[in-house]
This record gives structure tokens, sequence and C-alpha cells, in this order.
């Protein structure tokens, strides 16, 4: 039986999905984060549909042997690949979240007109955002590009100089992103470059990501489920499936803070 005080499994192809990850932690701070970044294989990017789909399968069911009560899958590119899987294999074992839902319900309720999107490749090939947001609203007119560059610019500490803006001014000129009234920014990683998104369109354009509509779907299905801790016992834990020092460095830039990340080896 689900109770309360079980932790929520998160897990990303890296370290991206952090920022989901901290964004929960402070809406629901009596929660339990257990993490999974899974780097060995990262970026999902650009990996094969059926390749990711195994990947959230064995992540997912690590997690699950760990007893989440919730899974949060805090990559794009999983929950595009992989999160139709994940429910035919393991609805009835806990809950699940992914990050594209939360963000299309968050967008499709301004009504807007035209709207840009940029994520991975691999999210983009999906087109699961032009699925999902013209099945709420089916006039609206979706651009997407494919930015590859940013995960790995950011995970290398690139933002916020000359360099980052070059790049971001090059994707961000697309010509199809004339006229956009909103951006969703389609990774985790990139609420990490979200003030030099606001410059570049001048703050005319509305900005969303993921990390706060994730962390509000992830308290209302506990709620609703009534699985909401009262109280936080034990740690936080975050894992990964290939240790750098370089990666461990880079995780106060992704949670806000430093922390410890412990290898497991999965694979």
């Amino acid at each position: 039986m689900t109770t309360a005080s079980q932790p929520i499994g998160v897990f990303d192809s890296g370290i991206g999905g952090l920022t989901v990850a901290n964004a929960i932690v402070k809406k629901l701070p009596n929660e339990e984060i257990i993490y999974f970044g899974d780097t060995a294989h990262l970026p999902y990017g650009d990996k094969s549909a059926d390749a990711i789909r195994y990947y959230c399968l064995r992540i997912s069911k690590f997690l699950l042997d760990q007893g989440c009560k919730m899974i949060v899958v805090a990559c794009n590119s999983a929950s595009s690949a992989g999160y139709d899987v994940l429910l035919e294999f393991f609805r009835d074992q806990a809950l699940f979240v992914n990050v594209v839902d939360p963000l299309v319900s968050a967008v499709a309720k301004r009504g807007f007109d035209k709207v840009g999107v940029i994520a991975t490749k691999a999210t983009v090939q999906s087109g699961i955002y032009h699925k999902q947001l013209h099945r709420v609203s089916p006039t609206l007119n979706v651009e997407s590009l494919a930015t590859p560059l940013l995960a790995p610019m950011i995970e290398e500490g690139f933002v916020h100089n000359q360099a980052s803006k070059a790049i971001l001014d090059m994707y961000l000129a697309h010509p199809g992103f004339v006229d956009i009234e909103a951006l969703l920014l389609a990774c985790t990683h990139y609420p990490l470059i979200r003030p030099e998104i606001d410059d570049y369109f001048q703050h005319q354009v509305e900005v969303f990501d993921s990390t706060r509509v994730v962390a509000e779907e992830v308290a209302f299905k506990l709620a609703q489920n009534g699985l909401l801790n009262p109280e936080k016992q034990h740690p936080h834990r975050f894992y990964v499936s290939d240790y750098t020092k370089s990666f461990e460095e880079t995780t106060r830039l992704f949670y806000g803070e430093a922390i410890q990340l412990e290898q497991y080896q999965i694979w």
C-alpha cells in the first residue's frame, strides 16, 4: 500500500532535472526526493525513441524499488518518448507526472494565437508539443525549433556571457518566431538562461518553463490521492549513473545549492 511518507522519485537524462527537483522541494518542503540523473547516457535529445524508452523503464524500476510513491519524468525528451510506456508498465505502482502536460495546460489557458517552442532534437521530432497544444487549442500556431547547443552549453557553465548570448541570439532569431506571443522552454536546462531570453525579446514575449507548473501538478496529484507528507523524515538522495567531479560542481547551478551525488550503476 502506498503511504504519504514514501519519497518522490525524479529523473532526468542528466542534471537538468534538478531545476524541477528544486521547485518541488520549495513547493513541498515535507517531501523526500530521490533524484536519478542518467549521466551515462546524456543527452537524451540525440538518442532514438526506443533507447529513451528503455532508459525510462529501467530508471523507473530503480525508483520504484526505492519505494517511491510518485515518479516525475523531469526531462522533455523522456516525457515525449517514454511517458506512455511508463504508464503502461507501472501505472498501478505509483503516480506519474511528466513535464509536458503541465506546461501545455498553463499555456493553453492563456488563449495565445502564436507560440514558439525551443527543445532538444528528440522532443521536436516527437511533435508532442504540436500535438498536445493543438488538442486543447486547435487554432493555435505553434513554431518549434530544435536547439541542441543550449543544453551542453549550460552544463559547461556558459551562461550570461558573450558566448551564450551569441548562440541564443542565433536560435531566437529564427524566422518562425516573428510575432510569437509566448515561448515555451521545453527543456529543463533552459530556465537557467530565462533572463537572457527575456532580454532578447525585451520582455514583450511571455516565457514559460516547466519548473513551477510541474511542482504545482505534483502537489495537486499528491493532495488528490491523500499522499502529501505531513513531516519530512529522511534527507534527499541524489544518484547519477556515471559520476564525475564536474557533474557535482555543476549541480549547484541547477539545484541552487551544493548537493552530494552518489553513483549508482544500474546498467
